[in-house]
């Protein structure tokens, strides 16, 4: 798994997301340049480039770097070495309260957390289920690539395969502290016995890895062009114009910035002063990539610039702290709502929400704080 990350984020995906993020930006020049030669409306030239471009080019970037993890995934899964996974992992597991099989959920929801949640319907237990669903947030899904990314190359440049590859392992981490703390509280008992029948080891098919790849970069690619393109136009909506609909300059005296501000005062503790940051954390909500996309949309500035922008926004011990907080806190609306079916109950699902939120504030304020201490 280690040698997946590092190809996927340092080597092959880097450099293919990399070469796309490229095509993008000179794509988004031309129809600049053709939107002024045209002579279009100043505002609809913004919504096109600044809004568009900026929102949904900056996330669709890394469509190769998913496209690579989820390639090597399917590899392992369908040469029977999944099942293997899980009868391993079932002593460790065991120690924190699960069976063996949940790892599979879990391990599902490094790629999407809906897909992870809607797969604990398998375990035979009710407590395993409904520990294994609270467990899965924390397993970094691919929604937050973007962010790791964008962030890791702006302020580790030299380490920023082995920063992505770090908030991997601290979100498992985090997951383990977290079932110890559930088994010794709500979810008291033990796992059910695990017993599995272990198939052959085989060939990967071609076709069915590439099936499920193309299965996962295509939902990539709807999600861009409805939820993050939504988004996007809302996010462009709220900043270019005030209470009054009158277009802002700037984007300080705008619907956005009052909504920011508004909520700032929670992220301050955490080293997060300016409005932008708590405004993206709120679209995360949506998707989480729609935070690289209300960054760029916030700060006006291209996908290859990005980096440079946030650096007037975050110090390295806030971006860090900015990581960790995005790492932990809730999914997206799409993993909330399988929470909520899977487990009957919005109180359930309201309670995700509040315990990853509450867990995430914690885990960055310690870390803000102790980054401040040795720094």
């Amino acid at each position: 798994m280690m040698l997946i990350f590092w190809l996927t984020f340092g080597v092959i995906g880097k450099y293919l997301s990399d070469l796309l993020a490229q095509g993008i930006d000179s794509l988004s020049s031309a129809v600049n340049s053709g939107l002024t030669v045209f002579g279009t409306n100043p505002v609809m030239k913004s919504l096109i480039i600044n809004g568009v471009f900026a929102g949904v080019g900056s996330v669709l970037q890394f469509l190769p770097t998913i496209v690579v993890l989820f390639f090597f995934l399917s590899i392992l899964e369908d040469s029977g070495y999944m099942a293997r996974i899980a009868f391993v992992m079932d002593k460790p597991l065991r120690k924190i309260g699960l069976s063996g099989r949940s790892f599979v959920p879990m391990l599902v929801g490094f790629g999407c957390s809906v897909p992870a949640i809607m797969s604990a319907r398998t375990l035979s237990s009710e407590r395993d289920r409904k520990m294994t669903i609270y467990l899965v947030p924390f397993m970094s899904c691919s929604a937050k690539l973007p962010i790791y990314a964008i962030f890791s190359a702006a302020f580790f440049p030299r380490n920023s395969a082995l920063v992505m590859i770090g908030l991997y392992v601290f979100g498992i981490l985090m997951g383990i502290v977290s079932a110890l703390l559930m088994k010794g509280t709500v979810f008291h008992g033990n796992p059910v016995p695990f017993v599995m029948e272990l198939p052959n080891y085989r060939m990967p098919s071609p076709k069915s890895v590439l099936l499920l790849v193309w299965d996962k970069a295509k939902d990539f690619i709807v999600r861009a062009f409805t939820i993050i393109f939504t988004a996007t136009i809302i996010i462009w909506f709220l900043q270019t114009f005030d209470i009054r609909f009158n277009v802002v300059s700037g984007g300080k005296d705008s619907m956005l910035a009052a909504i920011g501000t508004l909520v700032s005062p929670i992220f301050r503790p955490l080293g997060f002063n300016d409005w932008r940051v708590s405004t993206a954390l709120l679209t995360g909500f949506t998707a989480k990539e729609a935070v690289i996309s209300t960054f760029a949309v916030l700060t006006g500035t291209s996908t290859a610039n990005l980096g440079s922008a946030l650096a007037n926004i975050f110090t390295p011990v806030t971006a860090f702290s900015f990581l960790i907080f995005t790492l932990l806190y809730t999914p997206c609306i799409a993993a909330i709502t399988s929470v909520r079916n899977e487990l009957h109950s919005r109180k359930g699902a309201f309670g995700v929400v509040l315990y990853q939120c509450g867990f995430a504030w914690v885990a960055s304020f310690l870390v803000y704080h102790l980054c401040l201490l040795f720094a």
